[in-house]
């Protein structure tokens, strides 16, 4: 939850310049030398966004100290918590990468530097949690910041675009009302908190790993996403009793989805500069559409446009 909180504060304060697709027209201003105002304004914004980060979860979320120590939690919230990591640190690789390109830095520096901005600011947070009461430094964590930089990475020093992307979902589910404290009393905080509501996908454009024809969407991608539900507690759901003193019981589960999904920084007339901040976003958050959702509690279902969190 943390490091979503760090995406979300990156993409708010210093949000990416959509990569331009191969398909659409060139930045004639990305490949001329360094934009020395650009690059000026991405390493402070940068650093800016990356002090003011520490600080306010320094302030807000680790304000118990303890000695430095490690912690196991691979096993809790069914991996979704590995999996958020992971998106995250794909997502500040990419969107770090394509700031330091549209300021004229070559391609393989780019790569190199968005990745280890991605890596700065993902082990700044473990080593806060090593520091902190109630949590801990988390190899588990580390894996998987490392496997979201390394799949944005080999794609981008691999074939030059990426092929697949790991994209961020949610929809409120019910269960913050039984453990607010835990999973969040408003929307925003349950957007970070609570791991039933979220999903994340594996995005590819269908394109570029497929022989299509030229007359085929470029902008059309695949997504297969997971998710969690019945979670009320990491490891397990810890008793709960209603108002007459009966107690309520959840049953925990994982849940697989297959969506169709739109790659905005591919589609032609969405490239100019009023239309930035929607392609940035479209990069990093699933579009809702049409999903058809396996779980082994309920079987196989469709959902037309949102998916149902219960």
């Amino acid at each position: 939850m943390r490091c979503l909180l760090a995406l979300v504060l990156l993409l708010i304060l210093n949000p990416a310049r959509a990569q331009v697709g191969p398909s659409l027209p060139p930045d004639p201003t990305m490949n001329v030398g360094i934009h020395q105002g650009r690059f000026i304004g991405v390493v402070v914004g940068t650093t800016v966004v990356y002090a003011l980060t520490s600080y306010f979860l320094g302030k807000t979320w680790y304000t118990k100290r303890v000695p430095f120590h490690t912690f196991n939690d691979n096993g809790e919230w069914l991996q979704m918590d590995k999996v958020g990591h992971a998106t995250t640190a794909y997502a500040i690789s990419r969107g770090e990468y394509e700031l330091f390109r549209w300021s004229g830095v070559n391609e393989r520096a780019s790569v190199l530097t968005g990745s280890l901005i991605a890596l700065l600011y993902q082990t700044t947070i473990e080593l806060f949690d090593g520091r902190s009461e109630g949590w801990g430094f988390s190899k588990g964590d580390m894996v998987a910041n490392l496997s979201g930089i390394g799949l944005f990475m080999g794609q981008q020093y691999g074939f030059g675009e990426q092929k697949a992307s790991l994209r961020y979902g949610w929809r409120q589910s019910i269960y913050p009302q039984y453990r607010p404290n835990l999973l969040g009393h408003s929307i925003g905080s349950q957007m970070l908190k609570d791991y039933n509501g979220q999903q994340y996908w594996l995005s590819f454009n269908i394109a570029s790993v497929l022989p299509v024809g030229p007359s085929f969407p470029r902008w059309l991608n695949l997504d297969v996403g997971y998710s969690g539900s019945g979670m009320t507690g990491g490891h397990a759901n810890p008793p709960y009793f209603d108002a007459e003193g009966k107690e309520v019981k959840f049953t925990r589960y994982r849940q697989f989805y297959v969506s169709p999904d739109i790659s905005l920084a591919r589609l032609p007339g969405l490239n100019g500069t009023l239309a930035q901040p929607l392609v940035s976003a479209g990069q990093f958050f699933k579009i809702p559409t049409p999903s058809l959702e396996y779980s082994g509690l309920r079987g196989l279902r469709f959902h037309p446009l949102v998916v149902a969190k219960d």
